[in-house]
């Protein structure tokens, strides 16, 4: 279950959010100051934070600011204050949604499922954009690793490099030439071997069948491409 932190300097209100989110399945951890919601966000992985506007040592909106510098946490801002000025200054400095108390338990739990369902599908679009497959193979790109019928295969930094190129660019021909420049990143001058033995050992690899490629094609007398029908 998700993991919350709350920081308000009544500890009494502070006592009941937690009583309630925690029978609703959640994790909850609590503050009292500003300071010890900067610490705590920075040192926890938390889902969600809940913040007062005004307290102790920083206020809410010091607090969310500082926190904003190394997490995109989602922030739930509370206040005694309802003017609209006061929403937007919080909004401006990184809050996700604003609740005037005092307030019903049962609110405070729906936004935070909302904003919950909105940052868990950021992070999931956040992954599919991390990651490519075409049939049997997969990359992580953000974790640099490939797959192949769901079983990891290893890589050399340059061979990853070479087929992350061509599966994001399926049915695309790169000459030996243009895969040199685009992956090693210099002129070279003699002969394109190299390519040509980095893509023998991903066939090896990643290749139901090396010596009848699915994948990764020639195209005689042009250079290589990923198969388009995958």
């Amino acid at each position: 279950m998700p993991r919350i932190l709350v920081v308000d300097d009544e500890r009494v209100l502070v006592k009941g959010i937690k009583f309630n989110l925690e029978n609703e399945g959640y994790t909850v951890d609590v503050g009292y100051d500003g300071e010890e919601a900067v610490d705590k966000a920075r040192a926890g992985d938390y889902d969600l934070i809940i913040l007062d506007l005004m307290m102790p040592r920083i206020d809410g909106l010091q607090a969310c600011i500082r926190i904003r510098e190394f997490s995109n946490v989602p922030i739930i801002m509370l206040t005694a204050k309802s003017e609209d000025a006061d929403k937007i200054i919080g909004f401006e400095c990184g809050a996700d949604d604003y609740i005037t108390k005092p307030f019903n338990i049962l609110e405070l739990k729906a936004r935070i499922r909302a904003l919950l369902r909105r940052a868990g599908a950021a992070t999931q679009q956040k992954k599919d954009a991390d990651r490519v497959s075409r049939g049997s193979i997969t990359l992580d790109l953000a974790e640099r690793a490939a797959f192949r019928d769901g079983r990891r295969v290893e890589l050399t930094a340059k061979e990853f490099d070479l087929m992350a190129l061509l599966m994001r660019n399926p049915g695309r021909v790169y000459s030996r030439e243009n895969l040199l420049n685009l992956v090693w990143g210099y002129e070279y001058i003699g002969e394109f071997r190299t390519v040509d033995v980095h893509v023998r050992r991903l066939r090896e690899k990643l290749e139901p069948d090396p010596a009848n490629p699915e994948y990764i094609m020639t195209k005689w007398g042009v250079g290589y491409y990923f198969s388009s029908d995958q």
